[in-house]
């Protein structure tokens, strides 16, 4: 059976990024304005009626967060998750998702370049002016990407601490892959940034990418001390991205994760679950 709410917002967005008339209005939807005016009405007691047709029409089983009693439709967009049904991994040495998400993973090649979809990106767009990122030459990239039932607090990848954070304002397009595919999303939205000095897994990039409708990137600290898996913000209502990008020879992916990509498909991952591990000198690669 269909979902006429995810139709809806298809024809729409094909609108919105595959006609003139809807360009011209893209150019309102992508104004952070626009973002701040909707934020602020799901900050609203009006926005609750949402609320009951946006939980059946994505199929949320809400037995799986805590309960209380939501004020906001935004409210119920960031409950939280009951802590036993994303368990974090905290073996030795290991990379965690950040987030429940589609993983995407790209190399990073010699001139810091890495192509998702059409869209060639450079590293250093992503993290203007950083003071303490290294190049990321050799490395590689991993996108999550957050849909709009999927939990939408996220954590960190490893323990380290946080040498620097910086927010970029920008437009606000969909980080779905219609926008993909004509504009350098990551380059182009709102984001915010932290990088951190990791325990395994050297000078790591984790950034948070706002989509359409969404003004607000909700992080809990900007310096010190972190660990693996503990909370490290919120997304307010809608679709949004992660991206992560680690150094040459800092982790050890699973050669799905680079196939699955070539191949135009996302690998499912969820919030604390083990997606590498420590690169190990050993490993002669």
């Amino acid at each position: 059976m269909k979902n006429t709410e995810n139709y809806n917002e298809s024809k729409l967005l094909k609108f919105l990024y595959h006609t003139v008339p809807g360009r011209v209005v893209l150019k309102l939807f992508t104004s952070p304005v626009i973002s701040k005016i909707g934020g602020a009405y799901m900050d609203s007691g009006l926005s609750r009626i949402h609320i009951r047709g946006f939980i059946k029409n994505n199929g949320i089983d809400m037995s799986e967060y805590e309960k209380t009693d939501y004020q906001c439709f935004n409210d119920c967009f960031t409950r939280k998750i009951l802590p036993q049904k994303r368990p974090v991994c905290m073996e030795e040495n290991a990379l965690i998702s950040p987030c429940d998400a589609r993983l995407s993973a790209y190399h990073i090649d010699e001139n810091s370049f890495f192509f998702i979809k059409h869209s060639r990106y450079r590293v250093s767009d992503l993290i203007a002016d950083s003071r303490c990122a290294p190049d990321y030459q050799g490395g590689v990239c991993l996108v999550f990407r957050l849909c709009v039932d999927d939990y939408h607090r996220y954590g960190y990848v490893d323990s380290g601490e946080i040498v620097e954070n910086r927010k970029i304002q920008g437009k606000l397009h969909t980080v779905r892959p219609i926008a993909v595919n004509q504009y350098p999303v990551f380059t182009q939205n709102s984001r915010e940034y932290s990088i951190m000095r990791t325990e395994n897994f050297g000078t790591v990039a984790q950034i948070e990418v706002g989509a359409m409708m969404i003004g607000k990137i909700k992080n809990h600290q900007t310096s010190g001390k972190v660990l693996r898996g503990t909370e490290k913000g919120m997304f307010l209502y809608g679709g949004s991205t992660i991206v992560v990008l680690i150094e040459k020879n800092k982790v050890k992916l699973p050669d799905v994760y680079f196939e699955n990509t070539k191949n135009d498909m996302e690998t499912r991952v969820y919030y604390g679950s083990k997606i590498g591990e420590k690169w190990k000198q050993d490993m002669g690669l």
